[in-house]
């Protein structure tokens, strides 16, 4: 697959970057450390300027040494700098110990494994706390001195709402997957260098970072290692949808069908029909209980209806014949909004899943009919893209949702490999992988968690199936273009007030995009 999304690196990808740079192409580590130093420096002397007292907390690794080279940049510019090491001057080693030596033959005194008393003393003060414990390499929980150093400046940064700027990612949060200890220090900004790291923009890392500042260090192009995560772009999604053109009809624009609808839950497969007729389908067809499709041809001016074979509601494997051949016709089929949990509709599911080619995106009571029961769908024989939340992959994988909330990337990854399927994990920086690559949200806010926002996605990822874009970017561009609505929404209505009928009429901003939207 073409990948031209914005490359997110691991911290196993970053340490060969920095390798390469130096011991292929020559570039001496001290001069990335000078320049990593001091662009955190000069941020912090741009954004603080009214602030002239910072406390930098620096480790015993080149994290820490980048936290010496922002404190000599900071006293030079005539700031109040105090600096805390993690560990005693003798264990301090290579580039970390040069500036550290530095620092002492500027006469700027270093606070060496100071006692808790005098660390909590010291940042009680109203002064910028600069994070330069952990860098790229932390994973597991800290220890020892580092583990009371952040945890001191979390509290106190808490208590006085002091600012803090951490040096590359937040102490206490894993680079590569975005896992935190709970001992983790927040930070307000994170200045990161090169490339931005997948620990920044995947929860709960993406909420300890606060704004991504990307600072050049001088690192060559040459260098850089190969990345396999990426921050899905706008512009390379919007390049993927095809225009309707002067030549097209409403069956060359996208067919896409919804199987969906139960008692009590009939707006889920509404918002779902809509929501891919709003994101560009031609034509959409809602295939729903029999006895409840007055509902659906009330409330449904522009989609048609399909009555299907139902008990007290629920869609029955009897109706099996008639959705196949339904689905036999159409680009796309949409299958699990608002279905319920009849054990006659979950067969009808299994059933359409086993003999249909077409591509399927799989969502809510859909995915819960495949309960504990993964490797189902690697024997489908079409493109299969799941959208689960952390309870409904848990469920599907047989693994409780705290651990999929707590490490998200990790069991998107392996359901998509187990399923052989794409998986759109939704949350906070929703996650789309097929096993391999991984496209990660910059868009959306906590105004989507609402009734029917997650039928809204499915929709849009029907529909961009439906009009030839491959699994991984149909699941990663609905979740981008998603999320745009509910921005533009939050800003019109207000984050609090979003209700996902409201994103239906935001999506067509959302695609045309900013320059378009703003003309």
């Amino acid at each position: 697959m073409d990948n031209h999304h914005l490359p997110l690196y691991t911290a196993g990808q970053m340490r060969r970057t920095d390798s390469n740079a130096i011991k292929k192409l020559g570039v001496p580590g001290a001069v990335l450390m000078e320049r990593a130093g001091m662009a955190v420096a000069e941020y912090l002397l741009e954004h603080f300027c009214e602030h002239h007292c910072f406390k930098v907390l620096a480790g015993k690794g080149n994290n820490g040494g980048d936290g010496f080279v922002v404190a000599r940049h900071l006293a030079e510019a005539g700031a109040d700098v105090s600096v805390f090491a993690v560990a005693d001057a003798g264990e301090y080693k290579g580039d970390a110990l040069t500036n550290l030596r530095i620092l002492g033959k500027m006469g700027l005194k270093v606070n060496h494994t100071p006692g808790d008393s005098v660390l909590r003393r010291a940042l009680a003060s109203d002064c910028i706390v600069v994070d330069a414990v952990f860098g790229t390499g932390f994973s597991g929980e800290p220890r020892g001195r580092s583990a009371r150093f952040i945890q001191i400046a979390a509290r106190a940064a808490d208590r006085s709402g002091i600012p803090v700027v951490a040096v590359d990612i937040a102490s206490g949060v894993d680079a590569s997957t975005g896992v935190a200890t709970a001992r983790a220090l927040p930070a307000d900004t994170t200045v990161t260098f090169h490339v931005p790291k997948v620990g920044h923009f995947v929860a709960p890392g993406s909420y300890l970072s606060g704004d991504v500042i990307l600072a050049d260090i001088g690192i060559p192009a040459a260098a850089s290692a190969a990345a396999d995560h990426f921050l899905t772009a706008a512009d390379q999604i919007a390049a993927m949808i095809p225009p309707k053109m002067d030549h097209d009809n409403k069956f060359s624009t996208g067919r896409v069908l919804v199987v969906g609808g139960s008692t009590g839950l009939t707006g889920a497969a509404c918002l779902a029909s809509l929501s891919a007729l709003r994101s560009g389908a031609g034509v959409v067809t809602a295939a729903v209980p029999a006895s409840l499709n007055p509902i659906f041809e009330q409330r449904l001016l522009e989609v048609m209806t399909l009555p299907l074979d139902d008990r007290g509601g629920h869609l029955s494997l009897s109706a099996l014949d008639r959705a196949l051949e339904a689905a036999a016709s159409v680009d796309c089929l949409a299958l699990g909004p608002g279905l319920g949990r009849d054990p006659g509709t979950a067969s009808l599911v299994r059933k359409l899943l086993a003999l249909t080619e077409v591509p399927v995106v799989l969502d809510a009571d859909g995915l819960n009919a495949l309960a504990g029961k993964p490797g189902s769908l690697r024997k489908r024989r079409g493109p299969t893209v799941l959208t689960p939340h952390a309870g409904e992959l848990g469920r599907l994988m047989g693994v409780p949702a705290a651990e999929v909330a707590e490490n998200g990337l990790l069991h998107a990854r392996n359901a998509a490999r187990r399923t052989g399927a794409v998986v759109l994990l939704k949350g906070s920086h929703s996650i789309a992988t097929d096993g391999r690559t991984v496209l990660i949200n910059p868009t959306g806010n906590p105004g989507l968690a609402t009734a029917g926002s997650g039928d809204i996605l499915t929709g849009v990822t029907a529909a961009l199936l439906a009009k030839g874009l491959d699994p991984l970017n149909a699941a990663a561009g609905a979740a981008l273009l998603h999320g745009s609505a509910a921005d533009l929404a939050a800003g019109e209505l207000g984050m609090d007030n979003i209700i996902a009928s409201d994103l239906l009429n935001f999506l067509p901003p959302a695609f045309a995009g900013p320059e378009d939207s703003d003309a």
